[in-house]
């Protein structure tokens, strides 16, 4: 195989597809450059989420400005691996297919290495400080040109934008670092607290919709510590935990067969037998009590990343 091209993409968020005929009709707005991801949501019926699932449409998503090693191309659409999102399916990254048009080739490294993160809900690239471009996830990252005290000009893969300084943090390198002496585990569920309410969405990996592992996944990058996308992989690694020792921020998992089977689920555990996930496709992020929720005789095993 040849050597994989390095790619950037161009849309506030890529979803990546299991194959180029996963895509159902409905799906246009989220195929399109600039993607459409708000209005992609709105159109869908419960139905119409639910089939993502069990059409085992999606495979995951990725934010702008974020790097693809692109392997194979054909007919508008590219197959990626998705070197930040750790899995066992590849070594050099996460796969499956974008189409074609939401990806750039990637542009020559700036000298230094400061980003801009965006830390708000949602941010607007603009730009100018007048004229919007694109509404942006929490946690997209972009390297840094000049900084003012309103406005951060950074650079994107299209050229150069402005980000509200109120928006962002600026963080050295792609992940930011733990921070010495902050409560890292609850400071996880605290972030995770930010997006109660917010629909599940399988695959998702946004602002705009978690699925499960997403939002364990997320939330534990806020704090520069980068986990394996899938539960099943996170359940894989980390620290193991007995249930008497669980600390806010460790992850619960949950198995088919009563703790037995495969792992399908997992959670962040905030305390006081509670739990804050991203449930399933009916439901948005929620807080459950451990001892009363539906899964409480599927929890397989616990782990800690944050220390």
């Amino acid at each position: 195989m040849s050597m994989p091209k390095r790619m950037t993409v161009v849309v506030s968020v890529a979803t990546v597809w299991t194959k180029p005929e996963s895509p159902r009709l409905m799906d246009e707005p989220a195929l399109k450059y600039p993607a459409e991801i708000r209005e992609w949501l709105g159109f869908m019926t419960l139905g119409d989420k639910l089939d993502l699932c069990l059409g085992n449409r999606i495979q995951t998503q990725i934010l702008y400005g974020s790097t693809v090693l692109v392997v194979e191309e054909g007919e508008g659409w590219s197959k990626v691996l998705i070197p930040q999102q750790g899995t066992r399916k590849d070594t050099l990254g996460y796969p499956g297919w974008v189409p074609s048009c939401q990806l750039a080739e990637e542009g020559e490294a700036l000298l230094g290495s400061k980003r801009a993160e965006v830390i708000s809900d949602k941010a607007w690239l603009y730009k100018n400080p007048t004229e919007l471009v694109m509404e942006l996830s929490y946690l997209t990252s972009l390297p840094v040109l000049e900084e003012t005290e309103e406005w951060v000009k950074v650079q994107t893969p299209e050229g150069t934008g402005y980000l509200k300084a109120d928006d962002i943090r600026l963080i050295d390198g792609p992940l930011a670092p733990k921070s010495a002496g902050v409560d890292v585990g609850r400071g996880i569920v605290e972030q995770g607290k930010r997006f109660l309410d917010l629909p599940y969405l399988w695959g998702g990996m946004s602002s705009y919709g978690y699925d499960c592992s997403g939002f364990a996944y997320a939330m534990h990058r806020y704090f520069g510590i980068l986990i394996p996308r899938d539960a099943s992989d996170q359940a894989n690694q980390g620290t193991l935990v007995d249930k008497e020792q669980l600390e806010p921020g460790d992850l619960l998992f949950f198995a088919h067969e009563e703790g037995k089977g495969a792992i399908h689920h997992v959670g962040i555990y905030a305390g006081d037998n509670q739990m804050i996930h991203s449930p399933e496709t009916i439901k948005c992020i929620e807080i459950v009590d451990l001892s009363t929720m539906k899964l409480a005789k599927e929890h397989c095993v616990s782990k800690r990343y944050w220390k």
